[in-house]
């Protein structure tokens, strides 16, 4: 009898649920996107990045504040690969003797193969973070896959950390608002919170100059993207279910990203385990969980893995969001999210300002 119970309550857990409950203009967004998806992904494991461009709707970086007194600027870092970072800024610091600003480092997602800093939802939210957090925000425009595998996104995020070591900011935005590097936030969504994992590692475990005068504070995963060969309950609860992110979609992005010849419990992608390299100075890490995401199960070993090293950690659970609900303004736990950042990275303010 026992048994039995155990079977049904095994069986009532991978019941598959209804989907989110989500405005309409909500489903109609994330329909394109899916939709574009699955027609650029092609199956030789190229993009049609013709077809995307259709799709990705850009906007251009504005020196002149907007109505919320953000502005943005694109600085070149490396203009032979193509790496740049849009910059937005505070137009001023808003007070005659206001603490300098932190700076928060923000990697896009897009599986690691689309998307892009200039991409409208991420100018978007950028602009919110740069507003709510009141922090410069650095959006990095990391080389894409798969004509960029792994490693090239990881460089892109060093190099950039490594551009603000020894360039630092634009002389505007400097002259405007005073500006802390060593209150530096590690931020990515997606694939890009996988991306923010390896560069902190890295940056932790550096010791040049460029690395002592920045800082990292703090990490702030939103979803992130990792995985492995096993397939976990929430993958196969939740596939076809959770918008945005399928099992089909996920293994195309990391067969395109990941070198050729591996699978997904390769380092970049399979990070909860045991033999996971984290740098001694490895730092406080947030990580986002949503309860319509594939990818749940993966994010919370994460977390397990960080504590298990001894890394402070915090988990923020939101039990209705899909895969990518920051980028909507008008989902009440993307405004819940903004409350938590801003929370955490007052948490981890360096001494001198406690």
């Amino acid at each position: 009898m026992g048994h039995e119970k155990e079977q049904e309550t095994a069986g009532d857990e991978l019941r598959r649920p209804e989907p989110p409950a989500l405005p309409w203009t909500v489903r109609l967004q994330l329909f394109a996107l899916v939709t574009a998806v699955d027609l650029v992904q092609r199956g030789d494991g190229t993009v049609n990045r013709f077809l995307f461009s259709l799709a990705d709707r850009q906007s251009a970086a504005a020196a002149r504040p907007d109505a919320n007194g953000v502005r943005s600027g694109d600085v070149t870092v490396d203009a032979a690969r193509g790496l740049w970072a849009r910059v937005f800024s505070p137009a001023s610091s808003g007070a005659v003797e206001s603490p300098p600003l932190p700076v928060v480092v923000y990697f896009h997602g897009g599986g690691f193969a689309l998307l892009t800093a200039a991409s409208s939802q991420y100018d978007a939210l950028c602009r919110r973070l740069c507003r709510e957090l009141r922090a410069v925000v650095v959006s990095v425009n990391y080389r894409l896959a798969p004509e960029h595998r792994y490693p090239a996104a990881y460089d892109d995020g060093m190099d950039v950390l490594r551009h603000l070591g020894t360039v630092g900011l634009p002389a505007e935005v400097a002259a405007a608002v005073p500006v802390d590097l060593t209150r530096c936030f590690l931020v990515g969504d997606s694939a890009g919170g996988n991306i923010a994992h390896h560069v902190a590692h890295r940056w932790a475990a550096a010791t040049t100059s460029s690395s002592r005068r920045v800082r990292l504070a703090g990490v702030v995963l939103l979803q992130p993207f990792f995985g492995g060969e096993e397939r976990t309950e929430a993958e196969l609860r939740l596939d076809g279910v959770g918008p945005v992110v399928s099992m089909a979609r996920a293994d195309w992005c990391w067969r395109a990203f990941l070198p050729e010849g591996t699978d997904r419990d390769h380092p970049a992608a399979h990070v909860t385990g045991e033999s996971a390299e984290l740098a001694e100075a490895f730092p406080p890490a947030m990580v986002v969980v949503g309860g319509y995401d594939t990818l749940q199960d993966w994010q919370r070993r994460y977390a397990g893995m960080l504590r298990r090293k001894g890394k402070a950690v915090q988990v923020v659970e939101y039990p209705a969001a899909i895969h990518s609900f920051y980028v909507f303004p008008e989902l009440a736990d993307s405004g819940e999210l903004i409350k938590e950042m801003k929370a955490f990275m007052e948490r981890n303010k360096p001494p001198k300002y406690c």
